[in-house]
């Protein structure tokens, strides 16, 4: 596979050498304060630790690619209030190619990739014993930031037609210097999912069942679930969500409350990105949340658009809060919490729509699990269910969580006054890029 021309992913390489001089006395889960070279196993472990630290930067997994998801699909459901041109252009879909938010996405997902790509390129020093544990890691890390750049940066996955769509570049292994060989071209959308999905399937047979905070089998497998769903490949998501819910590790929070504001994983996170005071903050709570909690100044509103949508009682409306003149989500209160991206009801959701969807009950019916979810939000079970039913339980218990722009896309709903297939629902190709790389620019995204 080539490699890809990106200034961003030129200096990767050099960042992850240097990521962590930014940091002062302590070190912090997933992070590297030291210069490293890949020639010894304990160098390429610290390397390894170095992708999680980039993995968790603001710009991508600390919390401003959640919040991008949200502000670009929250049409009638939140309002963006702040000072911020970057994600003022994100909400009012009125983004160019050098809009800082989706250019420094772009830069920080590949520097991610660049940092895994180095890890597996050294396999061969790593200890045997270790051996599997990282390159498992590795690809987990590669293959999320693959599955968002395509569901940012492409239109969504098209079956008959994703052969032809254009995706992101699949940059698979490291990028050291320019040569002819890198000015490469967009792959399509099959391919991206394609190396995915394989990626995915190979990190779950390698990684361990538990993990600590990092990369697991589980969370490998939950990964494959959400990709399969937004393949619409509902059977193999639905199976893959039943391995995770079947392996008994993680179980749901009796209280919906307490699956937020942690300062370590709960029961139910199956990954989530660590945040220490010694190493960054989440941008989630920077932007959703208000001063009185280490906020801005309430830069996102919730609108009675989203909250009327919840039922009497629902314990999660009771999460949100009036503060600074607006409502809030109380799902980001902790400046210094961890940021769940992977969580075990999501599963049960995942296996509620797709058995649906296809009239099965692979471990269980539709309505037992869409009921796990609801009960917990201190409702009385439901007696029958709908696939409707089950998409607003989605929409009410994962929202603000990063998801709602990529399932109004999957299900095909407008966004606002926007069809699902409007060219600015997709974020541009970075002008930084396109200059640097012909190809890209001839590839751009139309409307940029």
């Amino acid at each position: 596979m080539k490699k890809i021309f990106s200034i961003s992913i030129i200096v990767a390489l050099a960042l992850f050498f240097t990521a962590c001089d930014k940091l002062l006395d302590l070190e912090p889960y997933q992070s590297i304060s030291e210069e490293l070279s890949l020639e010894s196993d304990a160098n390429v472990k610290s390397v390894l630790k170095g992708a999680y630290a980039q993995f968790d930067d603001l710009s991508i997994y600390g919390g401003c690619l959640l919040r991008n998801a949200e502000l670009l699909g929250g049409a009638n459901e939140c309002l963006w209030v702040g000072t911020y041109g970057g994600p003022r252009q994100i909400f009012n879909k009125q983004m160019n190619s050098s809009n800082e938010d989706a250019t420094a996405q772009w830069i920080d997902s590949y520097e991610v990739v660049n940092i895994a790509n180095n890890v597996l390129s050294a396999l061969a020093v790593v200890d045997e014993a270790d051996r599997d544990r990282v390159e498992g890691e590795a690809l987990f890390l590669r293959s999320l930031m693959f599955f968002d750049l395509v569901r940012f940066y492409a239109q969504q996955y098209q079956t008959g037609s994703a052969s032809t769509q254009l995706g992101i570049p699949l940059v698979l292994t490291p990028t050291r210097g320019i040569n002819d060989e890198s000015y490469v071209s967009r792959n399509t959308v099959e391919e991206v999912y394609n190396q995915v999905i394989g990626d995915l399937i190979t990190a779950a047979s390698k990684l361990p069942e538990d993990n600590d905070v990092y990369a697991s089998s589980g969370a490998a497998t939950a990964l494959l679930a959400r990709v399969y769903l937004q393949k619409g490949d509902y059977a193999k998501g639905r199976d893959a969500a039943n391995t995770v819910i079947g392996s008994g590790a993680y179980e749901l929070m009796p209280d919906y409350a307490d699956v937020f504001n942690n300062d370590d994983n709960s029961a139910e996170d199956i990954f989530a990105t660590q945040i220490t005071t010694q190493d960054r903050l989440s941008s989630m709570t920077e932007f959703f949340s208000t001063t009185e909690f280490g906020g801005r100044d309430g830069d996102i509103e919730i609108l009675d658009g989203h909250l009327n949508l919840y039922s009497p009682g629902d314990a999660r409306r009771d999460l949100f809060w009036l503060g600074n003149g607006g409502m809030r989500s109380g799902k980001w209160n902790n400046l210094y919490g961890v940021v769940n991206l992977i969580r075990l009801a999501e599963m049960y959701l995942i296996r509620a729509e797709c058995n649906q969807r296809l009239g099965t009950a692979i471990g269980a019916t539709p309505l037992s699990d869409f009921n796990a979810v609801h009960t917990r939000a201190k409702l009385a079970p439901a007696t029958t269910v709908t696939l409707a039913q089950i998409l607003l339980e989605r929409r009410l218990e994962l929202s603000f969580e990063g998801h709602r722009i990529h399932d109004q896309r999957r299900l095909h709903e407008n966004v606002g006054t926007l069809l699902y297939t409007d060219p600015r629902l997709v974020f541009p190709i970075p002008f930084r890029e396109t200059e640097a790389n012909p190809n890209l620019k001839a590839q751009q995204n139309p409307g940029y």
